[in-house]
């Protein structure tokens, strides 16, 4: 049994007091056979009335509304949790699904709807392009093969990028560049993914080494310390398995899930606004922590 502890703390900075508008926050993961939470707290401070909701994808969300004015707006969440990831070894599809390409079940199709949707113009096809090769590639046409193929020509052939500015870059200027975070990456694969027809969604969450937990990891993992982000593609057999092509992982080892979406604009872990002069934010600093509770 592995129990992990997260610590996420995020503070804004302000030169005078401003006032806060209502803030959503995406930090609380959903139990599940995988992932069993323990133990979950919020702190706000300046404080706020905060109430929970699922949104449209189930993910738990909670706004805060605030009533007062500060010079400082900290949120801090915290879990401890049960991690079960599923082994890439372990994936076991369909025998109809094993090889590609192979067609969702009729009643699979509504339900998975927009997530196996291409989101963003590709005129030339170029992103198809690239996707298509790995199917010529694989002799056997063998659908996990294809897949684990393209995470791992992500992390080899691309050059991490982290940067601070919000938002995610346009899936041709990934391809283009050659270069991008954790989240311009995993947009990348999903519309690439999409191209051969499967579904995909987006994942927000934490990466950990395992060293952590004695895992005896010889490999560092590149984007910890932070949020990440990876993708879930949808296997019949398997359901959704997570990808994650900043560090070539396949199943959930080293990825702890908190959101899915359908698009990353919907899988912010902060968003919120505040009313003063244009020049009194100061800035903002993001830490997160994850250490083993035990064994």
């Amino acid at each position: 049994m592995t129990i992990l502890a997260v610590l996420h703390r995020t503070r804004y900075r302000y030169a005078n007091p401003v006032r806060f508008g209502d803030h959503r926050m995406m930090m609380r993961p959903r139990d599940s056979h995988d992932l069993r939470l323990i133990d979950t707290g919020l702190t706000i401070s300046p404080a706020a009335k905060v109430r929970w909701m699922h949104d449209v994808f189930g993910n738990s969300v909670a706004v805060a509304h605030f009533c007062e004015p500060a010079k400082e707006l900290l949120v801090e969440s915290c879990f401890t949790f049960e991690h079960y990831p599923l082994p890439a070894a372990e994936v076991t599809l369909e025998e109809f699904a094993r090889a590609y390409p192979f067609s969702y079940d009729a009643d699979e199709i509504a339900d998975l709807g927009r997530t196996s949707e291409r989101h963003y113009p590709d005129p030339e096809h170029r992103i198809d392009a690239w996707a298509r090769r790995f199917v010529e590639a694989e002799a056997g046409h063998d659908t996990m093969a294809i897949l684990v193929a393209m995470t791992e020509a992500i992390k080899a052939a691309f050059t991490y990028n982290p940067r601070d500015e919000m938002g995610t870059q346009d899936p041709l200027v990934t391809l283009d560049s050659g270069t991008g975070t954790c989240r311009d990456y995993t947009l990348f694969l999903m519309e690439a993914a999409r191209s051969l027809g499967f579904a995909a969604r987006f994942v927000s969450g934490y990466l950990y080494d395992e060293n952590l937990i004695g895992g005896g990891s010889t490999s560092e993992v590149v984007g910890g310390g932070a949020t990440h982000a990876w993708v879930q593609i949808y296997l019949p057999g398997a359901g959704w398995v997570e990808f994650d092509p900043t560090n070539a992982l396949v199943g959930g080892r080293n990825l702890i899930r908190v959101a899915v979406t359908r698009d990353p604009k919907q899988a912010i872990p902060l968003a919120g606004s505040f009313t003063g002069k244009p020049d009194d934010f100061l800035g903002m600093d993001v830490q997160v922590e994850i250490t083993a509770a035990g064994e």
